[in-house]
């Protein structure tokens, strides 16, 4: 059975066809016009390009969005996609598309894919966390997203820092209005703007880490306050996780200083007397999101 993902990013929109084993067969992006009603229609199309490269029609569709849906009024919220708010997207796209549709959170889609033959595959208990221009997360037992009973399951990046240095309070106001969101901290953006602080100048952040890979001081601070925030960050989720593997996901994943300094650095604050729970780079790289989607069906 091949299946339709939706990955319905901030810049872009993309539609896989993804077959029973994973594989995508055809994919489709363009970019996301950001307005709402060009945006379902942009989906409709890209949806239907898919279906027609890969030779089929009338598939079932996932669809990976920022944000959640409310539980009461089943509208959009707390996406950083602000003009997606308090729309009725899962209705909407079954309008446009004119079939049943499956909605769950990007970083649930992202941590599925892992879970189902990617970097997590095998494994129990599943944390997926995307460190991109925002930052969040998502929960998969055995191989089923967790949304829980407020639909907000691994919703860390909204989470205040953890455990901070007197320099660290009060710090940052986040778009959602709170103050020190672990976003304004451990997402892509945190981390250029952390270096910009430091050394008064604005570099993309794979810069930023070849300097620090030069020993460039105000680099070499920067990435390690980095790694040390993250792994507070992570220390939290073990703590009441305790997941058999942690799958990291968007842009800051790629810095491979990351997966040999960071189990050291949740061992310092996670509540045990030993850590041994791997921290992985996604095995579907920026595919995982539209792969993870697809799976929102199961294959019965």
């Amino acid at each position: 059975m091949i299946r339709i993902g939706v990955d319905f990013g901030g810049t872009k929109i993309e539609a896989a066809a993804v077959d029973d084993g994973g594989a995508i067969v055809a994919r489709v992006r363009a970019p996301n016009p950001r307005i709402y009603e060009q945006s379902l229609r942009v989906v409709a199309e890209v949806v239907a390009e898919a279906e027609r490269l890969a030779g089929v029609g009338r598939l079932r569709v996932g669809v990976g969005m920022p944000g959640s849906l409310s539980p009461v009024t089943g509208l959009i919220r707390n996406a950083n996609s602000l003009w997606l708010a308090d729309r009725p997207f899962p209705q909407d796209l079954e309008r446009v598309l004119e079939r049943p549709v499956r909605v769950s959170n990007d970083a649930n889609c992202f941590a599925l894919s892992e879970a189902v033959g990617g970097a997590a595959d095998g494994a129990r208990v599943v944390f997926g966390a995307i460190l991109g221009t925002g930052c969040g997360g998502g929960v998969v037992v055995d191989r089923t997203v967790v949304e829980g009973r407020n639909l907000i399951a691994g919703e860390w990046g909204h989470s205040p820092l953890p455990w901070p240095s007197e320099d660290e309070r009060a710090a940052h106001r986040c778009w959602c209005g709170r103050v020190d969101c672990l976003e304004t901290w451990i997402s892509g953006t945190a981390f250029t703007a952390d270096y910009a602080r430091r050394a008064g100048e604005t570099l993309e952040g794979e810069k930023i880490v070849e300097r620090a890979r030069a020993a460039e001081p105000h680099a070499v601070a920067t990435l390690e306050a980095y790694v040390e925030r993250l792994g507070r960050g992570l220390a939290v989720i073990c703590d009441i996780l305790d997941p058999d593997v942690i799958v990291l996901g968007g842009g800051m994943s790629q810095v491979k200083e990351l997966y040999d300094q960071a189990p050291a650095a949740i061992a310092r604050w996670v509540f045990s007397d030993v850590f041994v729970t791997p921290v992985a780079p996604a095995a579907f790289g920026d595919s995982s999101g539209v792969r993870g989607a697809a799976w929102l069906w199961p294959a019965d």
